[in-house]
């Protein structure tokens, strides 16, 4: 769909960097989002809007709401609304922040950017998709071709994006014997194959897309992320809506049957928001759903 912004369909890069903006002045919005509309191509620059910044404008995006929180009792699933965010993606990280520099300034001053987190490809797995900092390759189940653009993206090259950045405990992780390793994530780290004999806990269990009702299927574009002596996985799912990503993460935080995702004993979300990715335009973020 050649509405869609290019990089919600392409593989991940070699490097990345997530920006995250609050709304300072929202009688401003919407100069400073038709500037970021000329600088966010969908391509080297992925951007999605929060819900304060859609009604900031006056505008309306059927479908589009604040991420709940879902935590429970021994389990903090957080909900941090954004009001702006960019994915900016590349091959050279000193690009990338100069991109940054120049897309805070043409955001000022109705956006604050409040962080900007490093993200990276690491690594190669069997399959051909990146692995997560534990060795892991992420995104085995994610659907191609036709399935993904089902998935990923609503009839009008637009979609929706949510976004969570899990921490990980490395040292809960490596005091973990190989074996409960794989348990924990449902697939043998050697070759990715999945474990028949896996309990019900193990990550690749619960978010089964094809298990649900409906079926939960989502366009993962994770990468792993660093910060100071604190790293693990940006998780970024692309959908035609927010429900497929909302079923899966109920179910492991143990809200369908009480049973956690083992998941959590080596990982833990720290935040987590919900935005809407406008399609493109001659190059550009078509923003005329919204009145822009």
């Amino acid at each position: 769909m050649n509405t869609a912004q290019a990089g919600i369909l392409q593989r991940v890069p070699t490097q990345g960097r997530y920006l995250f903006f609050s709304l300072a002045q929202p009688a401003a919005a919407g100069a400073a989002l038709q500037r970021l509309a000329a600088l966010a191509d969908g391509d080297t620059v992925v951007a999605g809007l929060g819900l304060a910044s859609v009604n900031a404008v006056g505008g309306s995006v059927a479908g589009l709401r604040d991420m709940p929180d879902l935590s429970r009792p021994g389990v903090h699933v957080p909900s941090v609304p954004v009001a702006l965010w960019c994915w900016l993606r590349g091959d050279d990280h000193g690009d990338l922040v100069n991109l940054s520099r120049k897309l805070e300034k043409a955001l000022a001053p109705a956006f604050h950017m409040d962080r900007a987190l490093e993200a990276f490809r690491h690594g190669k797995g069997p399959n051909g998709h990146g692995r997560d900092l534990t060795g892991y390759e992420d995104g085995t189940e994610n659907p191609d071709g036709d399935a993904a653009l089902a998935a990923g993206l609503a009839p009008g090259g637009d979609s929706f994006v949510a976004v969570q950045q899990w921490v990980h405990d490395f040292d809960a992780f490596d005091a973990m014997s190989t074996q409960e390793q794989d348990n924990v994530v449902g697939r043998r780290r050697s070759d990715n194959e999945e474990l028949e004999d896996a309990p019900e806990s193990a990550h690749v269990k619960r978010t089964a897309q094809e298990s649900f009702e409906p079926e939960a299927f989502v366009v993962r574009r994770s990468m792993p992320w660093v910060m100071n002596n604190k790293a693990g996985l940006m998780f970024v799912a692309f959908g035609h809506s927010f429900d497929a990503f909302e079923a899966q993460m109920r179910r492991m935080a143990g809200h369908d049957d009480g049973i956690v995702d083992a998941m959590f004993r080596m990982s833990q979300p720290v935040n987590g928001a919900y935005l809407w990715c406008p399609p493109v335009r001659d190059g550009r973020l078509d923003l005329r759903q919204i009145g822009l």
